[in-house]
């Protein structure tokens, strides 16, 4: 495959219109495919026995987390941080007034759904004109949490073949340019032609544009107003048809800034999450993944995620981990 430079990167020959767009939401919809009371989406390509076969990407046991620690101070990434405090330091190991017992305790707290924070989105995060995934009123998310399609919807963990379709590496470069990066299926379909491997139904899809390498080129800050990349509204279908359960990336799957569409800012995440029932994890940290791979020329491995069990949540903050 030839490499591109950084000025031919995703190029976007033609933008959809409003009109386009609501006809794709119609058309990839998944409301009621898997019965009116569903609230699990295209997890349900996630069987049993593509969750069992997935341990046969195991073949050194070598373990990589995908998260990023949850950044305390303000930053672009982090406008508002997570809380962390203590509420007993090593200065008040005894406090709890039981005779020889010594212990530290802290709190913690975070925007789930923040541009640095690694979260995955419940199916309750999105809407269309007043309805989410499965056609529930957004009236069932309620000040006290969602009654419908939250983060308990899949609070028995998310464990299956996970793929990484690292297209900065494809492409021979160390990250996608920001602000002009929109990846379109011939980007995906030539990365999985690069590295040797093919998307298949259950897999846990990671789109990799190399988001971690840009942060050290700019000397560990990133902006990511100025523009991260994402995936085109086209790629919808085809995730669709591959089937896969799961999608994250080193962004949040849409391009920031988006394509200028009136009333779809982020497609992928109003229609993949909306219409599709495609759970997405944000802000992934794939930089040590990529080269862990690309040693082994494997893209594919066990993938797990245990959510926390938060009721009524629209996501959560979230740990993944790779298992090769």
């Amino acid at each position: 495959m030839s490499q591109a430079t950084g000025k031919e990167i995703g190029r976007v020959s033609r933008v959809p219109s409003e009109a386009e767009l609501d006809a794709l939401f119609e058309r990839v919809s998944n409301w009621n495919r898997w019965g009116e009371a569903d609230e699990l989406g295209m997890l349900h390509h996630l069987t049993p026995e593509r969750r069992a076969a997935a341990r046969e990407c195991v073949v050194d046991g070598t373990s990589i987390s995908l998260a990023h620690d949850l950044g305390v101070f303000p930053s672009a990434e982090m406008p508002y941080p997570a809380e962390h405090h203590m509420l007993a330091a090593g200065d008040a190991r005894d406090d709890s007034g039981i005779p020889g017992y010594e212990a530290s305790r802290d709190y913690f707290g975070c925007h789930v759904h923040g541009l640095g924070v690694t979260h995955i989105d419940a199916l309750c995060h999105m809407f269309w004109r007043g309805r989410m995934y499965n056609g529930y009123p957004a009236s069932d998310v309620r000040s006290t949490g969602a009654l419908k399609n939250s983060v308990l919807s899949f609070a028995d963990g998310i464990v299956g073949r996970g793929v990484l379709l690292d297209v900065a590496g494809a492409k021979g470069v160390a990250h996608l340019p920001p602000g002009e990066s929109v990846l379109t299926i011939a980007d995906l379909e030539a990365t999985e032609q690069h590295q040797g491997v093919r998307v298949q139904p259950g897999d846990i899809l990671l789109v990799g544009a190399g988001r971690d390498a840009l942060r050290r080129e700019r000397g560990g800050r990133l902006d990511p107003a100025l523009g991260m990349a994402g995936l085109h509204a086209e790629c919808l279908p085809w995730l669709r048809e591959r089937e896969i359960a799961v999608l994250g990336s080193d962004g949040i799957s849409d391009p920031m800034p988006g394509l200028g569409i009136a009333n779809w800012p982020f497609p992928i995440h109003q229609i993949g999450i909306t219409s599709m029932g495609l759970h997405l994890i944000d802000n992934l940290a794939l930089g040590r993944l990529a080269e862990a791979c690309a040693s082994r020329r494997r893209w594919s491995f066990l993938f797990t995620l245990g959510s926390i069990r938060v009721p009524g949540g629209t996501g959560c903050p979230v740990n993944p981990i790779a298992l090769l």
